[in-house]
């Protein structure tokens, strides 16, 4: 569980240590709203993201599935600062489909950690391919990342792509194109 005394106590340390005063008006309650989001922001953090597999049903469809263009926030676990974009996620089934919910919940349980975003995009593709045993899955991120926007290198606008191709996506040149084509011509 999040120890928020812990975070409240540190976030008084880190106003002081960048030079404010935590007693100042606009800076009193913030200890405790920073302890309250990270409730929110890290919430994945104690969650099995396999838990959310069970609503599998039984369908013989065996061509690519497609959830488009899902939203999420997440942190950077090098910075503490936020990268926020778009996953897609495709699979052929193999008997079996997930109810169309779940791809967003999975996403969400492993994007409310410390994360980078190659983790990000490995760990939903590699639960889908593991619990729901599919021919093949692919997942693609497409992210914004504070990190390099708001400090270091400063460049806002960029954004960072990255792909986990399991099953014949990885081995099937004529499949991996298919979902490949399917995924660039509808990314945001």
């Amino acid at each position: 569980m999040i120890d928020q005394a812990k975070i409240r106590t540190a976030i008084r340390l880190y106003l002081e240590g960048i030079g404010e005063d935590p007693e100042r008006e606009g800076l009193v309650g913030t200890p405790d709203r920073v302890a309250r989001m990270c409730e929110e922001v890290f919430g994945g953090i104690h969650r099995d993201a396999r838990e959310l597999m069970g609503a599998v049903f039984t369908e013989k469809y065996n061509d690519i599935v497609l959830i488009r263009d899902i939203p999420f926030n997440s942190m950077c676990e090098h910075h503490l600062l936020p990268f926020s974009g778009h996953a897609h996620v495709a699979y052929i089934p193999n008997g079996k489909v997930l109810g169309l919910s779940k791809f967003a919940r999975v996403l969400d349980v492993y994007s409310q950690r410390p994360q980078v975003q190659e983790r990000l995009t490995n760990q939903v593709a590699d639960l889908i391919m593991n619990e729901l045993k599919p021919i093949a899955v692919a997942t693609i991120v497409d992210a914004s990342h504070s990190c390099m926007t708001l400090r270091g290198v400063r460049k806002p606008g960029s954004s960072v792509v990255t792909s986990a191709l399991r099953g014949t996506f990885l081995t099937d040149q004529a499949s991996r194109s298919e979902v490949l084509s399917l995924l660039r011509s509808q990314m945001r």
